[in-house]
């Protein structure tokens, strides 16, 4: 007689008659009558498929458990990684923020010159990371989704357009970081 190991639904593993081995055993029932052996067997059968069906379903219930953790440990990953190279595509601004300040005894010009260097670096590092610039000009409709307006003033212009921008706004991957801060033509 083999030893019988439960798997997880608790049903042997091993030494249970197959369904085959139970359709017969029904078979051979009916052949003498039996309504009694006929009922056993049936309900073998149904116990057998009972067990199979609830090993299937932990089965199934584990590998769903294991896909949500594998996809959270990714979601987790890929918010690392994009911060990690958001982060690096900054140090070369922060080299030559730092590396300009070094110098002791610098001309007004090549202050200048080195702020108009960092700022295209950082303008650039934004860009490579889909951090876009909005900036409006003067008669651009006002855009509520991606302009504030913080006052309407009178201008020769139609209304409900951009008339100056106070400050630009900035979206990424098409979400508003911040909106850029306008006045706005008013009706007359």
């Amino acid at each position: 007689m083999s030893e019988q190991n439960p798997n997880a639904s608790g049903a042997p593993l091993s030494g249970e008659p197959s369904p085959e081995e139970l359709e017969a055993a029904a078979a051979a029932a009916l052949g003498g009558n039996d309504e009694l052996a006929w009922t056993k067997a049936e309900l073998d059968t149904q116990k057998s498929k009972n067990a199979e069906l609830a090993d299937l379903y932990l089965r199934a219930q584990a590998d769903v458990q294991n896909a949500r953790r594998r996809a959270e440990d990714e979601i987790s990953k890929s918010r690392k990684f994009a911060l990690e190279g958001f982060a690096e595509s900054l140090l070369p601004v922060l080299d030559s923020l730092e590396a300009g300040l070094a110098i002791q005894n610098a001309t007004s010009e090549q202050i200048r010159e080195g702020a108009e260097a960092t700022l295209r670096q950082l303008k650039s590092a934004l860009e490579r990371n889909k951090v876009i610039e909005i900036n409006p000009a003067a008669g651009d409709r006002f855009d509520p989704h991606h302009h504030q307006a913080i006052s309407m003033v009178p201008a020769e212009q139609e209304a409900n357009t951009v008339v100056s921008v106070l400050q630009k706004g900035y979206s990424i991957a098409e979400r508003v970081l911040r909106p850029a801060l306008v006045t706005v033509a008013a009706p007359k």
